[in-house]
């Protein structure tokens, strides 16, 4: 969930303010920027465990002390620390899937080197299943954050301190209609990332017991309401739907020069133009503004598909990118993902991502859900036809076609996994294996349960619903 921001050290100097048209006008000309697809970049977030017992904390100062040697270590990819101490390596965009799986490996492998010398190591987790919610970071930025995100409860701060995420960031595709044209992309990532979160959710447990959802990292995402995590209707032309959107979403802050920053509650951006109160908005305010939003799909001049949980593995990271920038930069999978979606639209309603029934459940059964499954089996079949064409490796291939045939033919994700280890081994032993990129002892598709529980959600085991 980083983000790039600026120093407030003069953000209280006059500026030009901002009306409202001044702000649409210039949400419509930054958001979308489109031209032929031809880059491709991944945002890989990781939880940082002890290497060798990982239900106990890590202290501050250890943390701190590892980050200080890491930031020594040059890299290709920006390196940046999460709120609560989780690391985030942000790959520069790549002129194709395979530059940028290169750029990231190498640099992830320079990163475990560093963390393995401080006895650290990188876990792949939507969301941490042991420890509370602990803020690493105290910056007016994260201080603000949590105040604001507080006010409708405690997911606000587990998002912040105890997630972590596989982002795909995509060009926002050709100016003309098609299967590659920026509106039909816009679209078709808010249907086809419900399918993402099923497939790819990996966060079933909070404090050592199941929650109720594969999921749980997306449940928090949509717990934090739709005015800051929530997409725009999909309806009409995506620059309109954004813009209005970024208008009328809450401010989390006002920077201010020097002390605490002030939270606003419930203002909008758009009233905050109209009023001018405590001061009016400027160009560096609605730069600030666009980068407290965090919705599932988000436009940065390129899109931001940020719904995927952390994968297990040091290199569970590159079926999720594989299998995104094949459907939707090779033509032939992107119409096949279109036709094998479409059906979904129904279920959400009309009502925008990720607060729609559709999403909802896929990340509380994930590919349980036999029509996400069967959408799933060809959206994922697609991409693995798609990927010679995008020059991918034999090795990418058959990371894509393994994961096709383990998990989403069956109907199971990584999180299933999970939830089998508190029927059978001690959760421990496989984050330790998921610590050393190994895969779990036991084999998943052996139920020694009699029942495969991907396929049957009653006879999963549930914890309480963090909705009630």
């Amino acid at each position: 969930m980083s983000d790039s921001v600026t120093d407030c050290s003069d953000c209280t100097e006059p500026r030009t303010a901002l009306s409202a048209a001044e702000v649409e006008a210039l949400v419509r000309g930054i958001c979308f920027k489109t031209g032929p697809p031809r880059t491709v970049g991944v945002e890989v977030e990781w939880l940082v465990h002890e290497l060798r017992t990982p239900q106990l904390p890590v202290t501050s100062q250890r943390l701190e002390a590892a980050y200080a040697a890491l930031r020594a270590v040059p890299l290709s990819s920006a390196l940046t620390v999460e709120p609560g101490g989780q690391l985030e390596l942000s790959s520069p965009p790549a002129a194709s899937l395979m530059e940028c799986i290169g750029t990231v490996s190498a640099d992830l492998d320079a990163v475990r080197t560093v963390l393995a010398g401080h006895d650290l190591g990188l876990v792949g987790l939507g969301h941490d299943p042991w420890h509370s919610p602990r803020r690493y970071l105290h910056e007016p930025r994260y201080d603000a954050m949590e105040a604001c995100l507080d006010r409708t409860g405690p997911a606000g701060r587990a998002m912040m301190c105890t997630s972590a995420s596989v982002q795909v960031c995509l060009d926002a595709g050709h100016e003309e209609p098609g299967p590659l044209g920026h509106g039909r992309r816009w679209w078709l990532a808010h249907q086809l990332g419900a399918v993402l979160v099923a497939a790819f959710a990996n966060s079933p447990l909070v404090g050592r017991e199941p929650t109720g959802w594969l999921s749980t990292r997306q449940l928090l995402w949509m717990e934090i309401g739709a005015g800051r995590a929530g997409a725009p209707p999909l309806e009409g032309d995506p620059r309109a739907a954004w813009a209005r959107h970024v208008l009328d979403a809450p401010v989390m802050c006002i920077r201010q020069d020097g002390g605490a920053w002030d939270v606003p509650d419930g203002m909008t951006f758009r009233e905050w133009t109209r009023t001018g109160v405590p001061r009016p908005p400027t160009r560096e305010d609605l730069d600030y503004h666009l980068t407290t939003l965090f919705p599932p799909v988000r436009p940065r001049g390129h899109i931001e598909l940020r719904m995927m949980d952390a994968q297990p593995g040091e290199d569970g990271w590159i079926v999720p990118l594989a299998v995104t920038t094949a459907l939707f930069d090779d033509p032939e999978a992107a119409e096949t993902a279109y036709r094998a979606v479409k059906p979904l639209a129904e279920r959400s309603l009309g009502l925008p991502a990720p607060h729609n029934p559709l999403w909802l459940d896929a990340a509380r059964t994930g590919l349980a859900d036999a029509e996400l499954h069967e959408v799933a089996v060809e959206c994922f079949t697609a991409a693995l036809d798609a990927l010679p064409r995008l020059g991918a490796t034999d090795e990418v291939q058959g990371a894509v076609a393994a994961y096709l045939e383990r998990y989403v033919r069956r109907g199971r994700c990584p999180a299933d996994d999970l939830l089998d280890g508190l029927h059978g081994r001690d959760l421990g032993d496989d984050l330790l294996d998921r610590l050393h990129g190994k895969e779990p002892a036991d084999d998943p598709l052996a139920q020694p349960h009699g029942k495969d529980l991907a396929h049957d959600p009653q006879a999963r085991p549930h914890g309480k619903d963090l909705r009630t």
